[in-house]
């Protein structure tokens, strides 16, 4: 519950920026920052992952089509 609260506070924040004082900001730009790094590594990962499948599959593709005489 705790991590909705700090999201709803930083939508806030976000939101009022120009009103916000300076340690709302700097509250809200660790959070961004720690949220871009995790998607960041995420979509990495999953990059990684999608490259291996594509591969594995085209590996079995390749084999399937051998034994078809395709």
């Amino acid at each position: 519950m705790e991590n909705k609260i700090q999201s709803s506070e930083i939508v806030e924040i976000i939101k009022n920026y120009k009103t916000s004082p300076n340690k709302d900001l700097k509250l809200a730009m660790d959070f961004i920052q720690k949220d871009f790094d995790l998607t960041k590594e995420t979509l990495i990962k999953l990059t990684n992952h999608i490259d291996k499948l594509e591969l594995s599959y085209d590996t079995i593709l390749k084999e399937y089509q051998s034994r078809n005489g395709k």
